[in-house]
């Protein structure tokens, strides 16, 4: 029998290549060797999406994303996270076994106090809920970026700490980060992230493109002094687009000297103009039938409805919830 595979994208804002290259390329890569189940993270969304409209747009325009990159439905269930409201009712189960103080050691939860005082308690909670998205399902493997790690880590804690509790219930998942794209650098040599504004939309027009990597900082060497590679942003973008003897020759092109700034940059638009052009005409062409898109979330929610609910009928039992 094939191995579960689980992950998930918040529907808060246009997906960047960022977000393919570290996660949603694995989806396609890993379709045919796992049953995949890949969620529309939705309730994650609250936490900062707040309007009704803007929401539903988002989670509609995912899933129309997650088709046009090569998600086949006939081998991936793609639903939408709030279809199952046994997720929260689980993340309640586990909120009962988990401590604050466990929890506050968790990347996301400083990261946001750092930066606001006055976070919701959905970030504070937010790991103990993706455990509840992880484990329900009983995941094997989960595609992450190096910064989701310490999420499959609680979850995986959580599964140990209730099949000690409870009794054996739970798989304990595994993460996995393909090393070569475990961070993807955005625009500005950080993590390529929405939240720092320094990504380029998996969509975007050609004006986009050339408008984001024309904007991308250079030092400042001449045309005929070697470049190193790999300390170079636009580089380390264009890498992700290239593989074999293709990529051997451009590094050589930054090492040897003779390449400068605006020809990178302009090598670069042309290959991510290569990339992107494709599945923007195949998210157009679906985009164009809404109604089938939902039509295929509704039937997928209820798929994952009934078989959530018969994992959840031996937790209820377990922890003490079945007394009639």
């Amino acid at each position: 029998m094939k191995k579960n595979l689980l992950s998930g994208i918040k529907s808060t804002g246009r997906p960047h290549i960022g977000n393919y290259f570290g996660a949603m390329k694995q989806y396609l890569d890993l379709q045919d060797k796992y049953k995949s189940y890949i969620f529309i993270a939705d309730l994650h969304s609250l936490t900062t999406v707040q309007n009704k409209e803007e929401l539903e747009k988002l989670t509609l325009d995912l899933a129309i994303d997650y088709l046009a990159i090569g998600l086949d439905p006939k081998k991936v269930v793609l639903f939408k996270q709030s279809d199952i409201p046994q997720v929260t009712e689980l993340t309640w189960i586990f909120n009962c076994i988990t401590t604050v103080p466990y929890i506050m050691r968790a990347h996301a939860f400083k990261d946001a106090e750092a930066k606001n005082k006055e976070i919701n308690v959905g970030v504070f909670d937010y790991p103990v809920l993706m455990a509840a998205d992880i484990l329900l399902p009983k995941a094997d493997i989960v595609p992450v970026g190096s910064d989701q790690k310490q999420h499959v880590e609680i979850a995986r804690d959580i599964a140990l700490k209730f099949n000690r509790t409870f009794g054996e219930t739970f798989s304990i998942p595994k993460e996995f980060i393909k090393d070569d794209v475990s961070t993807v650098p955005g625009i500005d040599g950080q993590k390529m992230s929405k939240s720092y504004k320094n990504t380029i939309p998996l969509f975007a027009t050609d004006e986009e493109i050339k408008k984001l990597v024309m904007s991308i900082p250079t030092d400042s060497k001449g045309v005929d002094e070697p470049k190193d590679p790999k300390s170079n942003n636009i580089f380390n973008i264009h890498a992700l687009l290239l593989e074999g003897e293709e990529l051997k020759k451009l590094e050589s092109k930054y090492k040897n000297g003779g390449m400068g700034y605006k020809e990178a940059k302009d090598l670069l638009i042309d290959d991510l103009k290569k990339f992107i052009s494709p599945l923007r005409e195949r998210r157009e062409a679906i985009a164009r039938n809404p109604k089938k898109v939902i039509a295929m979330l509704k039937k997928n929610g209820k798929k994952m409805f009934k078989e959530s609910e018969k994992t959840m009928k031996d937790i209820r039992n377990k922890v003490g919830l079945n007394l009639y």
